[in-house]
């Protein structure tokens, strides 16, 4: 916790006011107790906390959220039950249901928003931003109280060669997804990865998208220069806090930090 703790200074010294926090997919090396007790840390210095875990029952939502929690990124990586079956051969992720159903789960816990998303380029990408686009609108129906938002993070790096895989998901795809995005859900955020280049984040950021994230650390202990494990994916865009605002500035918006305040 201590080693948590120094990260969380470090990471709220740079000014960000909301955090997300990750883990692996494993109850064993991040139990519940765990997980809560880092969420009560980052209350400490932050205004808003999201995890980003491993799917939970609803009594367990609830628990985070009173440790502080506010929202729930749960992506479903892709929609297709074959190749979902196909990646995810053991273990408590081969569940595909549990996974669909977490986000419904999260917020009938107490959490106020969910993100959804598919890692685009696992199967046909066109049918998987589809997918993710229906089950947020659904989602939203069902449950108009929350705050509903969408990702689009792309398997990169490119594993095959980009001219000849047909799952490969350039920019022009992208960019074509989260306007659609924009134009089917109008009232949803948008968050764009750091695994895309910063020109196209700046770009897109003044169309369609909501929420950037910025000095950025995919390893465990990154951010206090104490690394202790290996990146979780490559990013594009390693940009500070202070050069992620310049350029919102640069392009006449207003970077704001935090959008909704707990009370």
């Amino acid at each position: 916790m201590e080693e948590i703790e120094d990260e969380l200074k470090t990471i709220a010294a740079t000014g960000l006011e909301d955090i997300l926090l990750l883990t692996g997919e494993s109850r064993k090396k991040s139990s519940l107790e765990y997980i809560g007790e880092a969420v009560k840390l980052a209350t400490k210095y932050f205004k808003l906390v999201g995890i980003e875990i491993y799917p939970l029952n609803t009594d367990e939502y609830r628990y985070l959220h009173e440790c502080g929690a506010d929202y729930v990124c749960l992506y479903q990586e892709t929609y297709d039950p074959d190749k979902y079956e196909q990646l995810h051969p053991m273990g408590p992720k081969r569940v595909y249901p549990y996974r669909f159903y977490g986000h419904e789960r999260a917020l009938r816990g107490g959490m106020r928003a969910v993100s959804f998303g598919a890692l685009l380029g696992l199967a046909d990408f066109r049918k998987d931003a589809f997918a993710a686009g229906l089950h947020a609108y659904f989602v939203q129906q069902k449950y108009p109280q929350a705050e509903i938002m969408l990702a689009s993070p792309r398997l990169r790096p490119f594993i095959n060669h980009e001219n000849t895989n047909p799952n490969d998901v350039h920019e022009r795809q992208l960019l074509q997804i989260i306007l659609a995005y924009r134009l089917f859900l109008p009232f949803a955020g948008i968050s764009l990865s750091t695994r895309e280049k910063a020109r196209f984040r700046d770009n897109v950021m003044g169309v369609t998208g909501t929420k950037m994230s910025a000095g950025v650390k995919v390893s465990v202990g990154g951010h206090d220069n104490e690394e202790k494990g290996d990146e979780q994916f490559e990013i594009s865009d390693p940009r500070s806090v202070d050069e992620v605002k310049a350029a919102l500035l640069a392009r006449g918006l207003q970077p704001v930090f935090v959008d909704y305040v707990r009370v």
